[in-house]
């Protein structure tokens, strides 16, 4: 019975040997089969690379803002005078030509007007028939050279009166039947509308009854937060995005800032001028816009390809060669766009897989 039972503990001991030595030769083979990671030629010839540098990193600062005319493309329309608006001629958001007839407006002020030309011509011919007998007397003798200088003064106020007159009418639009034209005097968009037929105007109305505003350029206005104005120059890169196209990008610098805080949002406003083809753009659309800059501080950049995240670390495949390639952890410090900037765990001149590093980092970590 004791020798069945050495015997027993005997094999026993000589399983869980061959167990143990099985285990750690096929451990020892797995180890071997990692280390010897061997890129196939046509893996290879579809892999990019990229090499580590240092440079100057960027930043980019995202704000909101809204697009607006260009104010000194923009003109606002105010009534000369007050009287019936008889007719309305345009809308909202229309095209105008300069000189296009907007609105037309019966006035009695136009009336007024309308009677001093009348007076200034009848005063005009009464005047010259009186330089023409006061002529025809001197050379009678019948007077003396100081009434024809007289009469002669006589029909040069009268003319200038009358011409001040007419460049009135020109000024005013005026018509006959006691009529003021509104015109456009630029070319552009109808912005602002404040003004409807049958409307009333007064003499005194001082607001504005249309904005028109020419739009081939527009500004992207940005609100700048007080914690970032120190960070925003002159002539930064601008990058505008709209709600209205969302796949679509318009590129600017920053051409104006202005040095204070409005009252009511509290932030600064920063100025990028664009171009506006097909007046994609419409004044008031909310916009965001981001910022871009170059800092003064130096660190190692790569392509965004090249970064792999895996259990909320992040790292990059180094190649070496088609042998050799290194899981490598790195610290981020910022990305920005196509560029990440890296703090820890690379070193200027190594080089980084930039495609297929997902397929390598799998069979190298699995």
């Amino acid at each position: 019975m004791k020798k069945y039972y050495k015997e027993s503990n005997l094999s026993l001991s000589l399983i869980i040997l061959i167990f143990y030595t099985s285990s750690c030769h096929d451990t020892a083979e797995q180890k071997i089969e990692k280390q010897s990671f061997v890129m196939s030629q046509k893996m290879l010839a579809t892999t990019k690379t990229a090499i580590a540098i240092i440079s100057n990193t960027r930043n980019q600062l995202n704000f909101y803002g809204k697009i607006t005319a260009d104010n000194n493309k923009l003109i606002e329309i105010f009534p000369i005078v007050g009287g019936n608006v008889t007719k309305v001629n345009i809308g909202l958001g229309d095209y105008v030509e300069k000189g296009q007839l907007l609105a037309t407006i019966r006035s009695t002020e136009v009336a007024s007007i309308e009677k001093d030309l009348q007076d200034a011509n009848n005063d005009l011919l009464v005047a010259q028939n009186r330089y023409k007998v006061a002529k025809e007397l001197y050379e009678g003798k019948l007077n003396t050279e100081r009434e024809i200088i007289e009469a002669k003064s006589d029909v040069d106020k009268a003319t200038s009166q009358l011409n001040r007159i007419k460049e009135t009418y020109k000024i005013y639009n005026i018509k006959t039947g006691a009529i003021y034209e509104v015109r456009a005097p630029i070319a552009g968009f109808i912005i602002q509308k404040n003004i409807n037929e049958g409307m009333l105007l007064r003499s005194d109305k001082t607001d504005n009854i249309f904005d028109i505003a020419q739009i081939d350029d527009v500004w992207a206005m940005a609100n700048i937060n007080e914690s970032d104005i120190s960070k925003v120059k002159l002539g930064v890169d601008a990058e505008i995005s709209t709600l209205s196209y969302p796949d679509k990008k318009f590129y600017g610098k920053v051409d104006k800032i202005y040095n204070i805080i409005d009252p009511e949002t509290k932030a600064m406003k920063a100025r990028v001028k664009l171009n506006n083809a097909g007046f994609l753009l419409k004044p008031e659309m909310r916009a965001t816009i981001q910022l871009s800059f170059t800092e003064d501080k130096k660190m190692i950049s790569i392509p965004s390809s090249a970064i792999v995240f895996d259990k909320s670390k992040t790292f990059v495949m180094v190649f070496h060669s088609k042998t050799h390639i290194e899981t490598r952890e790195v610290g981020v410090y910022r990305q920005i766009g196509d560029t990440t900037y890296i703090s820890t765990g690379l070193k200027e001149g190594e080089t980084v897989m930039t495609t297929n590093q997902l397929l390598v980092y799998d069979a190298l970590n699995d």
